[in-house]
């Protein structure tokens, strides 16, 4: 029998998505799973914190104001070697993420401006209809 040497190209990005209900609980759940997902990769190195917040900013707001009735939002994760790309992606493309003013009264309102202020850099991206995804990166320091 004859034996063959194999050589295996192991990638430098890693990759997680879960589908979770735009619920509060499906919002927890995602800021649950990428903690662990990241603790076990090793993904950030001491800056877990700083992206489960990220994570748990975009993943409640699918859920309020991205939430249609049996629908569910997306959880993506894709680490390369300098940086953490977060997605949080839904089906109300109709309603767009924006800054606004936060309020000191109001008990909500300062989802993107957490976001803006942990995030190197953030954005919005469409489709397909009828779906939009929320991004955010960071940056990732290295030991």
């Amino acid at each position: 029998m004859n034996e063959q040497n194999t050589t295996q190209v192991l990638s430098s990005e890693r990759h997680f998505t879960v589908l979770l209900s735009p619920t509060p609980r499906g919002a927890r759940l995602a800021r649950l799973l990428a903690v662990e997902w990241m603790r076990d990769h090793e993904v950030l190195y001491g800056m877990t914190e700083t992206a489960a917040q990220v994570v748990a900013e975009l993943a409640t707001n699918a859920a309020t104001h991205g939430r249609v009735a049996g629908r569910s939002f997306r959880l993506g994760l894709l680490s390369q070697p300098d940086v953490l790309r977060i997605e949080v992606t839904d089906t109300r493309s109709e309603s767009l993420p924006r800054l606004q003013p936060a309020c000191p009264e109001g008990d909500s309102g300062r989802g993107l401006l957490v976001v803006e202020a942990l995030a190197d850099r953030w954005g919005v991206e469409f489709g397909p209809v009828p779906r939009k995804t929320v991004w955010a990166e960071l940056d990732l320091q290295r030991p």
